[in-house]
């Protein structure tokens, strides 16, 4: 049985989080987007997620939810920590990232 990376307690609860029900990481393993380390098997787990995270038809949702929120650990709209810090210094600490770099990075 898989988990399912956001319980559906937590999808109906915010109007705002709506998108989450159409996430293409509905029932995917959660620990592929959230490994633990930054190296070996834990940079295979980012990419796996950020291949699922490519053919995501709420992207740019998850990735201004994530930036806006401060989400610093994890994958989130095809990014890992170290791209979102980036993109929000580059992009002067916003939460509106712009369009071209949401899909930069994913493989």
């Amino acid at each position: 049985m898989r988990r399912v990376c956001f319980p559906p307690k937590v999808l109906g609860t915010r109007a705002s989080m709506e998108w989450l029900r159409h996430a293409a990481c509905v029932g995917e393993d959660p620990d592929l987007f959230f490994p633990v380390g930054t190296s070996g098997p834990a940079l295979d787990d980012i990419a796996a997620a950020k291949r699922i995270c490519a053919d995501c038809p709420v992207i740019g949702e998850c990735l201004s939810w994530a930036l806006g929120g401060g989400r610093v650990s994890g994958v989130w709209g095809g990014l890992s920590e170290d791209e979102r810090a980036a993109l929000l210094r580059t992009a002067g600490d916003t939460s509106e990232p712009r369009p071209e770099a949401m899909r930069s990075s994913t493989p």
